[in-house]
Parts: C-alpha cells; structure tokens; sequence
C-alpha cells in the first residue's frame, strides 16, 4: 500500500497546467463560493431589521444566524466523501438546485420558526456546495503553481464574501424587505447550473471504496451536538443541559476516528491529521474565521444601531477592508514562496491582532474612521493567512481523497462561522445584559425588550420618547459598548493562538512546486 508521502508526490509530478478553460471553470466555481460566504454573514446587517419585524427571543435570533453553519458543519464531511464517490461536479449541481430553491422559501417567512427551519434546510444544499469547488480546483489545477493562485481567488473570494455579505445586505436592504438578502441566490446560482456543465469537468476518485452508513451518522452525530452545545453554553451559561450534547459529540467522536483507523476504506483518511502541515492549517482557519464572523457580528449592530448610519452605509463602511483582503490573499502568493508558511502567516496575523485591539479601544458614536481602519487591518491579515493555509490543506492530501480533505477544511470554516457567533456574539450578550442598567421610568415590557438584545433597546427607546428614551438608549449603547471592549480582546488572543499555532506546526520550508 503506497503511503500518504508517495501518493502526494506522485501526484505533483504528474501535474499539467491548464489552458484557459481551466480559469474559466475557476470563474464559474467561484460563483457558489461567493454566494455561501455572503449567506455567512448577510444576516448580520438583516438581523435588526428581522428582530423588529419578526420579535425573536434572543435565542432564536442565534438560531436564525447559525441554523444555517450548523447544519452545514454537520453534513459537510458525508458530502465532501459522497462527492468523491458519485462526483463533485454532480454534487455541486445539486445543491445549486436546492440551495436556491430554499432560499426562496427562507425570504418570505412569516415567523422566526419559519425563517429558522429554511436556514437549516439552506444549510443541507450549502454542505453540498463548498467542499464541491475546493476539491475540483484540485482536480483542475494539477500543476501547484497554478493551484496556489487558483485557491489564492478562491480564498480571497471566500473572505471577500464574508465581508460583501453586509455590503450586499445593506445595499439591498436600503430598498428593499429583508426578504431580498435570501432572494440574491436565485440569480447568482443560475449561471452556475448553464455553465458549469460546459466548463468544469467531473471528477471523482477512482477507488471510493463502500459507502459506509454508520460513518455516515457517526460525523453528523460528533458535529451537531457539538456545535448545539457550544451554542447553549453561549446563551444559559455552564448548565449541565450544555455540555450533555458536548460530551456526547465528542464521545461519537472517538468512535468515528476508531472506525475510520480501522476500515480499509475510510470515509475521512485520518493519516491526514498526522501531517503538521494539515492539522495546523485547518486550526489557522477555524481560529481566523471566528475573528472575522465575530468581528462583523457586534461591528454591524454597532454601526447600525448606535451609530445610526443605514444598512448600506454601514455596508460601505466596510469596503475598504473587503478590498484589502482580496489584495492580500493574492498578494501572499509571491511571498509564500519566497518565505516558509511558519513565517508568513503569523507575520500576516499580527495585522489582525492590530485591528481588534483598535476596536476595543474604539467604541462610541465617533468612531467610525477607527472601525474602517480595524476591519482594514483584520482583513489583511485574514486575507493572507487563509491563502496559505488553504494551499497547505489541499496539496497534503492526494487528488482521489480532495473531496474528503475539502470538505474537512470547510468544516473548519463553518464550525469558525458558528463559534464566531456563538462564543464571541453569545459572550458578548452576555455582557450587555449583565452591564445593561435599565433607567428609571421604563415600561416593564419595554424594559424586558430591552434586556434582551440591543436591537430590542434601541426600539424600546424610539417607542417611549423624550428624555426616558434617550436614557434607555444611552444606557444600552453604554452596556454594548463595554461588551464590545471585552469582546475584541478576546477575539486578539484567539488570533494570537493561532499565530502561535500556525509558527509552531506549518513548517520551515517554502511552498515550491
């Protein structure tokens, strides 16, 4: 049996680079790419809008934000091993179909139990697409010179959707329902299902082996619960109803890993985790992506709502960071090979610790220039290092099994996505209402929308008027502000981590062909 070594190196000795069919797939495949990504972080700018049309509970306000990553953490390694099996390009296909037709069902939802449900079921056709194009890139660019800028592109997309998904919301949202954020999918997806049956070829792996069921429910029975619990810790605290489902996800865990040692044909190749490289770069990813989705979580509320600019000046606030992290994604591909990943990306890190410690030190109606100068900073450095990272992820797996290691790499992403809200959004929450002090002579109910979330404040207070309003929405803007402070030094220190991290596993050497 040839080891993980021999097969990557067989596999970069027989890489060929493509002509401009190639690219052109790159360019169709980076359509659900973006798409995905902005539906990671579209809600963030929609989510006022949403709490005072629809009155979720604070729970379910979560919930609508990461039904969606959720789910798709759950499903995106059973996908990205169905993928390699049945086909990627199929696969792709399919959950452009689904993804779209559900997100029509998620714009006109008449409750928050409605538009909580669609997300999930967004989130089944989402695991279908994201593991799709990572591991055709693999399959189309061969040759890794060529591979290293196409996942550069598809790096900096991913990021730069992230970072579109509030400019989109906004723009959208200045003329039209909040409904329209979702609707943004049906005309972006269909130039997909025309063009990629013509451009990008299918691909799967040779051998795929049985399909293995209980592997199947094992991955999803680790992942889900997992996620949940991590979730009810954010919202009840340290209650044992929290960590049952935790325990329990990690005890599948340990299953799934015994059975995936043992099969001849595993599901999910766990040689993969023994390479430095790998594992390292997968937690460079989780660690980044929590920054981002953390950072534009409490950035859109506080723009919008204390601020006071509109969903899409609050969007076009961001622009410039969303240009500097397409910038620096691309322009890291030079430098990597010129300079080892242990260097590069730590390097690149340190502008993201930059931009959350100017954050926490930037809170009040005025600072808006330093908001744009800190996404500025965090967006070069997350620009950078998911660049090299991704490379890593993809060129240590062997072409057969892209599917399998693809899928592996974006549940790092959405498990970044779900903890970015949960952790760093439920935290902050929790700040808010502990230093929230509602003043005298607030309704009782508005003084209970108002404990809830700042949204719920900033209502209550345009309800009640006079110099009673103005106080309540002092105060909430006071208790969020605080929560922020604490909120972004923690993000830096997980940025740090993943600095050191990233120093200490990714390697000395440079990422030649």
């Amino acid at each position: 049996m040839m080891t993980l070594t021999q097969e990557l190196s067989l596999a970069d000795a027989q890489g060929r680079r493509v002509g401009w069919r190639g690219w052109a797939a790159l360019v169709v495949l980076m359509l659900p790419v973006l798409l995905v990504s902005v539906d990671n972080t579209v809600l963030s700018f929609a989510l006022p809008s949403i709490a005072l049309e629809l009155g979720p509970s604070s729970a379910q306000q979560l919930w609508i934000i990461d039904a969606y990553p959720l789910v798709l953490a759950g499903l995106l390694v059973t996908m990205g091993t169905l993928g390699d099996r049945f086909g990627r390009r199929r696969m792709l296909l399919i959950g452009a179909t689904g993804f779209a037709a559900v997100s029509v069902l998620a714009a006109f939802a008449p409750s928050a139990a409605w538009l909580i449900a669609a997300r999930a079921g967004m989130g089944v056709f989402g695991a279908m697409l994201m593991p799709s194009t990572l591991s055709l890139l693999r399959s189309i660019f061969t040759d890794r010179d060529q591979r290293r800028l196409a996942i550069a592109v598809w790096a900096a997309m991913f990021s730069a959707g992230a970072a579109l998904g509030p400019i989109v919301g906004g723009l959208l949202l200045e003329q039209f329902s909040w409904g329209s954020v979702f609707l943004l999918s049906v005309p972006v997806l269909i130039p997909l299902l025309a063009l990629a049956p013509l451009l990008v070829p299918e691909s799967r792996d040779p051998k795929p082996g049985r399909i293995d069921p209980l592997s199947i429910a094992l991955s999803m029975a680790t992942m889900i619960p997992i996620v949940y619990g991590i979730k009810e810790l954010a919202v009840h605290g340290f209650a044992v109803a929290a960590w049952l489902p935790i325990l329990a996800g990690l005890g599948f865990g340990v299953l799934f890993v015994r059975r995936q040692l043992r099969a001849r044909t595993p599901m999910l190749d766990m040689r993969l985790f023994r390479r430095g490289s790998f594992s390292g770069a997968l937690m460079v990813n989780l660690l980044s992506v929590i920054a981002l989705v953390g950072f534009l979580f409490f950035v859109a509320q506080h723009l919008q709502l204390i601020v006071g600019l509109s969903p899409m000046q609050a969007g076009l606030a961001l622009v410039p960071g969303l240009a500097m992290m397409i910038v620096a994604g691309l322009a890291v591909v030079p430098i990597s090979k010129k300079w080892p990943a242990r260097i590069v990306v730590p390097v690149a890190l340190v502008f993201s610790v930059a931009g959350y410690v100017t954050v926490a030190f930037a809170t009040g109606p005025e600072s808006i220039g330093a908001l744009v100068a800190a996404f500025i900073s965090l967006g070069i450095g997350i620009g950078a290092a998911e660049t090299v990272s991704n490379e890593l992820v993809l060129s240590s797996a062997p072409p057969a099994k892209a599917g399998a290691a693809s899928a592996v790499s974006e549940t790092a992403y959405e498990l970044g996505a779900v903890l970015g809200t949960t952790v760093l959004g439920g935290i902050l929450t929790a700040l808010y209402r502990t230093n929230l002090v509602v003043p005298e002579g607030v309704p009782d109910a508005a003084a209970e929308a108002a404990s809830e979330t700042l949204a719920g404040a900033v209502h209550a207070a345009g309800e009640i008027g006079g110099s009673t309003g103005e106080a309540l929405f002092e105060a909430a803007a006071t208790a969020f502000d605080a929560g922020v402070t604490v909120t972004a030094l923690i993000g830096a220190v997980l940025v740090v981590v993943a600095g050191v991290i990233a120093a200490t596993t990714l390697g000395g050497s440079r990422q030649k062909s």
